[in-house]
């Protein structure tokens, strides 16, 4: 985005100063830095919601492609048995 060097915030700063003088200053200071924090607050909740809905999302896709363990169970417990083995070839 855009960058803002130490010599534009001490010159945002001296603006801010002469126009609303040092009585109102620090109250506006501590406003904007109420305002900055809930707004960083608010942004870390909606990124932990985001994160925790795609992981429930992941995790119902990976459910859904593997059968539960009672039905994987069943059908090898009723898997056909070996083939019988061949018989000897005559003259042998």
């Amino acid at each position: 985005m855009f960058e803002v060097g130490f010599t534009e915030i001490i010159l945002i700063l001296g603006i801010a100063l002469l126009v609303l003088g040092p009585e109102k200053l620090p109250k506006l200071a501590n406003q904007v830095g109420r305002w900055l924090g809930r707004a960083r607050a608010m942004a870390r909740q909606l990124r932990e919601q985001l994160d925790q809905e795609v992981r429930l999302d992941e995790t119902e896709r990976r459910s859904a492609r593997t059968p539960p363990v009672a039905e994987s169970a069943a059908p090898a417990a009723e898997a056909p048995e070996a083939a019988p083995e061949k018989p000897p070839a005559p003259g042998s």
